[in-house]
């Protein structure tokens, strides 16, 4: 039983209770989260990612060996027929399936597709938990969506989420309504995240999350790791000779250009930022999503380093910041481009954490 006391009894559970699975020096795994796939029409968000998605995974990771976890919100539930969503896209859950032979393949539930759980035959149904525990060594790595982190979110959810796709199905679709979901409510996107937070650092282990949309890495949200690379860059222009000070003051240009993007972006959505405490632990990981309007992003664990990875389509013109060699990478035989946002080792990781928290 847990104590009473704890401020983190569902996350304490999903400890405790999920599936375990060791990772192996030469293990490699790519984590996706919130695809909401639909029925292929106008209001699917999927669609607009659709060959993005299919064409990383059929020609990259497959390949490369990589095993899959799909972590929630794969299915838009709240909005369409499961039905509906397997008959436009059975060919995708095909390819998922095949990522099996590689070596595992899973999928948690989200928020968006928590129903799957009462299904029956649907086509990843024994693949479907709640959670995933990875033992890295002696270390633990925590998969699971995030929205259990909501204790309203969780414990009314049978509720909500019946009046939720209710209000969606049947008045905002038909009139065009927005799904004001928690990936717009920056308030409450920052509370879940910083119980997360909270949690992976009492108990010293790693999460991974998805839900809020925001790629996060090593704790850090992007706004966050532009500031401190900023900053970096400053101290190590005091000692710098001539030639590395134009280099710095090059970088640093960029970075304020990034960084004036996102806080003009940041008005529009209501921007928080992703330090919880002066000192960040990296306790906390989120791929992002399958849905942004330029690309997907996605974390890979490769042969015992963890990494935040980004994918668009290469006729998009921007640039990329990174402490990483952050030139694009072209997938052959495509138009799409792979880019390192970051990436560290997972023994630096952990050291850091067990360290800071």
């Amino acid at each position: 039983m847990f104590s009473k006391n704890s401020k983190h009894p569902h996350l304490d559970r999903l400890l405790k209770k999920s599936r375990r699975i060791t990772l192996g020096s030469d293990t490699k795994i790519l984590i996706l989260s919130d695809l909401h796939m639909g029925n292929g029409g106008r209001r699917d968000e999927f669609r607009r990612n659709a060959a993005l998605v299919e064409s990383v995974l059929a020609n990259y990771y497959l390949p490369e060996n990589y095993s899959l976890v799909l972590n929630g919100d794969v299915e838009e539930l709240f909005k369409f027929p499961l039905h509906d969503i397997v008959s436009q896209w059975r060919h995708i859950y095909e390819l998922f399936l095949r990522f099996n032979e590689n070596g595992f393949f899973f999928r948690t539930f989200g928020n968006h597709d928590a129903s799957l759980q009462d299904e029956k035959n649907y086509i990843l149904e024994q693949f479907l938990l709640e959670s995933l525990r990875f033992t890295y060594r002696s270390e633990d790595i925590l998969v699971f969506h995030g929205h259990q982190a909501s204790v309203f979110l969780w414990e009314t959810y049978p509720v909500v989420s019946r009046s939720v796709v209710w209000f969606l199905r049947y008045i905002a679709k038909p009139f065009g309504i927005r799904n004001f979901s928690i990936a717009y409510n920056s308030r409450r996107r920052f509370a879940i995240e910083k119980s997360i937070y909270e949690f992976s650092n009492r108990s010293k282990i790693v999460s991974i999350i998805g839900h809020t949309h925001r790629p996060l890495f090593e704790s850090l949200s992007k706004v966050d790791y532009l500031n401190y690379r900023i900053e970096e860059l400053c101290r190590l222009f005091a000692t710098a000779g001539e030639p590395e000070r134009e280099e710095i003051r090059e970088k640093i240009s960029l970075l304020k250009e990034e960084l004036d993007a996102c806080y003009r972006q940041g008005k529009k959505i209501g921007l928080r930022s992703g330090v919880y405490n002066n000192l960040t632990i990296p306790s906390v990981f989120n791929s992002g999503c399958a849905i942004g309007k330029r690309g997907i992003t996605a974390i890979e664990i490769d042969r015992g380093k963890i990494r935040l990875v980004y994918w668009y389509n290469g006729k998009q013109s921007r640039k990329f910041i990174s402490d990483r060699d952050s030139r694009p990478v072209r997938l052959d035989g495509t138009g799409f481009h792979r880019i390192v946002l970051n990436e560290d080792h997972l023994d630096y990781v952990f050291s850091r954490l067990h360290l800071l928290a």
